[in-house]
């Protein structure tokens, strides 16, 4: 009996709501500031996809080559990309409207104790980053996602065991 594989949809999707439930989690206990939560977050998609790349070289038998199983990890990384970035949408302007106020608060921090930024130039800054935060945020996730996405594809490629000769003809 050939094993099914599990499609990339179904790999994203999963991955998707681990993210989501990540950032959930993340607002629900205010742990912006913490700078191990990225890592985590990041650390845990990156071996989602890794994982995800190394299954489905399994479910095919190992007979199937870097490109396709790279592929199969960059196709899961967009699933994910395209989940996290509906929810982002949907957190800044509908469940977590005061995200927004939040992150400034911790930019203006950060900002005033930079010592090369003028004082007058901090709430013109702000005012900035407020009117652009959506696009911004936007970009940023499809940016470093699919740097991620990209990176692990191309790591559970080179892991995954492979059972082909790229020599012999395949016609």
């Amino acid at each position: 009996m050939e094993e099914k594989v599990t499609s990339h949809i179904i790999k994203g999707l999963v991955l998707g709501i681990i993210s989501v439930f990540i950032s959930v989690v993340v607002h629900t206990f205010n742990l912006y500031e913490n700078p191990y939560v990225s890592s985590v977050s990041y650390g845990v998609f990156m071996i989602g996809i890794i994982y995800s790349t190394i299954l489905f070289a399994n479910q095919n038998g190992n007979k199937v080559g870097f490109g396709n199983i790279f592929a199969h990890g960059f196709k899961t990384s967009a699933v994910v990309i395209v989940i996290t970035v509906f929810y982002t949408v949907l957190a800044v302007k509908l469940i977590f409207p005061e995200f927004i106020d939040i992150t400034l608060n911790i930019s203006r921090k950060r900002i005033e104790t930079s010592p090369n930024v003028p004082k007058d130039a901090v709430q013109k800054n702000l005012d900035f980053m407020r009117e652009y935060f959506l696009p911004f945020a936007i970009g940023m996730t499809v940016i470093i996602l699919g740097f991620f996405g990209l990176i692990s594809s191309l790591i559970g490629a080179a892991v995954a065991k492979k059972n082909t000769n790229p020599f012999e003809n395949q016609a």
